[in-house]
């Protein structure tokens, strides 16, 4: 049994202010010390080059992927903006970080330069993390493919490919939109399951119900994602549970068990820093 993280880490206040490549390296290295010092085996880098001032409230989990994209017009009318809001699950952001009017493209995104930033600055076994592309899709306007698994499989294909140069121990893609629309599994898993044709290590996929601004934004269970879970061509899960109801580990007996599970027992929507005890309970 192995310890890790989900990924993201809170950005220091001082990172905030002064933002230069060597501060994000010492603030990467802060993270990453943290982590060892706290016995975590399988290591991430916080994602916080990500971050976006103009965006905070998703810690660049959306922004990051979707705005270097080619066929991605940052720029929204207000028109655009209130079409977009119109559509049921998207009133929790103001609006869309942009709006596909063209194929979707790499153009600027560069993984394999951030992952770059932080190999080297562990022996420890290392996570890299990327948003699920039905996740993204599910945030952008479209007034182009105008369908939403043409527009998953066409960002699933840029993310696939740049994945192919990251020689990181595990890849976890991270789904936190599917938990309130299970209608929409086969779709997220296809996504999914293209991305991960690009990993070279381990395969993990992580599912949450949403951290929007500390708020939980999915309303669903983990009973209704069950076939969409034993759709991944993963080799391990993991998985919100510290704000469950306890009753829901039953449904796990469901999933293949070829698939092995991480049981998230941190609760980072609340402040309180829990106890080893409290830890080890759940």
């Amino acid at each position: 049994m192995k310890t890790t993280v989900v990924g993201s880490y809170p950005v220091p206040m001082w990172l905030r202010v002064f933002s230069t490549r060597e501060s994000l390296r010492d603030a990467i290295m802060a993270v990453l010390k943290t982590q060892e010092l706290a016995g975590i085996e399988v290591v991430a880098d916080g994602e916080l080059y990500r971050w976006d001032i103009n965006h905070a409230e998703t810690n660049g989990m959306v922004d990051y992927f979707v705005r270097p994209l080619d066929g991605v017009q940052n720029e929204l009318t207000l028109e655009q903006i209130e079409r977009w809001r119109s559509k049921p699950g998207n009133r929790f952001r103001a609006k869309p970080p942009g709006i596909v009017v063209g194929p979707i493209g790499p153009g600027k995104l560069k993984l394999q330069h951030d992952y770059r930033l932080y190999r080297d600055l562990t022996h420890h076994p290392k996570k890299f993390t990327v948003t699920s592309p039905y996740m993204l899709a599910k945030t952008l306007a479209d007034e182009h493919y105008n369908d939403l698994e043409a527009l998953v499989m066409a960002i699933a294909d840029v993310l696939r490919d740049q994945l192919r140069t990251i020689d990181a121990d595990v890849v976890q893609v991270d789904e936190a939109n599917v938990t309130g629309h299970p209608d929409d599994g086969p779709v997220a898993a296809a996504g999914i399951n293209r991305v991960l044709e690009g990993v070279q290590g381990e395969k993990a996929v992580h599912l949450c119900f949403g951290n929007y601004g500390g708020q939980t934004i999915q309303r669903g269970t983990y009973a209704k994602l069950v076939d969409f879970l034993n759709e991944l061509q993963a080799d391990s899960l993991v998985l919100e549970m510290a704000r469950r109801p306890v009753d829901e580990l039953q449904m796990l007996r469901e999933i293949r068990p070829e698939l092995k599970l991480g049981i998230g027992v941190i609760d980072i929507k609340d402040n309180e820093v829990e106890s080893p005890e409290l830890v080890a309970s759940r």
